[in-house]
């Protein structure tokens, strides 16, 4: 069998970034495949589910309510391995292109207040397992420590 293309990527070089992983075409349109790396893989301690959870319902509610692109989210949700999540946009998109939206999402997470959207027994099947302070720290974490100072390696996977 063919290795697929996630699975092509030196993990062992790899750093916490924002990633193009792949671009697919839909028809005439094409779908870019974003990897939001928040952790070194292999190397640190991976995000435990409460937070990684947390977090996917408040990355998700932001994109889906976001004023540019709530028409062009396709998905976003974790990663396996607990070490960042997918986002697939809509559209051709370099790493830099959405820099900026993606720091817009994780302050909205790092600065939530409230209830987590969508942690009810009606709306999610595993709604106990949220941790909003430890989803809050990793955002900040990810933020300051990537996010607002972003090089150019950690826009384009290592070779």
């Amino acid at each position: 069998m063919e290795k697929i293309a996630s699975f092509t990527i030196d993990h062992i070089k790899l750093q916490p970034g924002v990633y193009v992983s792949r671009k697919d075409k839909v028809g005439a349109e094409t779908v870019t495949t974003f990897d939001l790396r928040m952790t070194s893989p292999n190397e640190e301690p991976v995000m435990n589910t409460a937070e990684v959870h947390t977090m996917e319902h408040l990355g998700a509610t932001f994109l889906r309510n976001h004023p540019t692109y709530k028409d062009k989210t396709i998905y976003f949700g974790p990663m396996g391995c607990r070490t960042g999540f997918y986002l697939l946009l809509a559209g051709d998109y370099r790493s830099a292109d959405i820099v900026p939206l993606i720091v817009e999402m994780y302050e909205f997470m790092r600065d939530f207040q409230g209830e987590v959207p969508g942690a009810s027994p009606k709306d999610c099947g595993n709604y106990l397992d949220m941790n909003l302070n430890m989803a809050k720290l990793l955002a900040a974490r990810y933020l300051d420590q990537v996010l607002y100072h972003i090089s150019e390696n950690r826009l384009i996977y290592p070779v």
